[in-house]
């Protein structure tokens, strides 16, 4: 069963460096043909698609995030992690993990979700 599980703080002031974790079970992060993807939901709004690390370890970012975003991934471990630089009030809302297969578009595991929080 696959399942995935964000982690990290739920509290960052603003000008830092969110870092959050998704911990991934039941499925190696390196199997073909999936793409680990991080999407947000901000207050209101539709979800936002932020970017992915795929099986390879190939990086693709939103164009809008793509200066302030980076998501790397510890395969030993079998997690991978998005770090937003910069933060502004206007990033805080909930942040979720997810699994894409051969970038459908189409995620079928999601992890429960994060709320985060910026403080200035």
């Amino acid at each position: 069963q696959v399942q995935l599980q964000e982690s990290g703080p739920g509290l960052v002031k603003s000008s830092q460096t969110l870092s959050l974790t998704c911990n991934v079970s039941g499925v190696p992060i390196t199997a073909n043909t999936y793409y680990w993807t991080w999407i947000r939901q901000p207050p209101g709004k539709g979800l936002e698609w932020m970017g992915y690390i795929s099986y390879s370890g190939s990086t693709h970012y939103s164009p809008s995030l793509k200066s302030r975003t980076s998501i790397s991934r510890n395969t030993s471990k079998n997690q991978f992690t998005l770090q937003l630089n910069s933060v502004t009030p206007e990033d805080a809302t909930v942040y979720y993990c997810a699994r894409d297969t051969e970038l459908s578009v189409q995620y079928d595991y999601w992890g429960q979700g994060t709320q985060v929080t910026v403080s200035s």
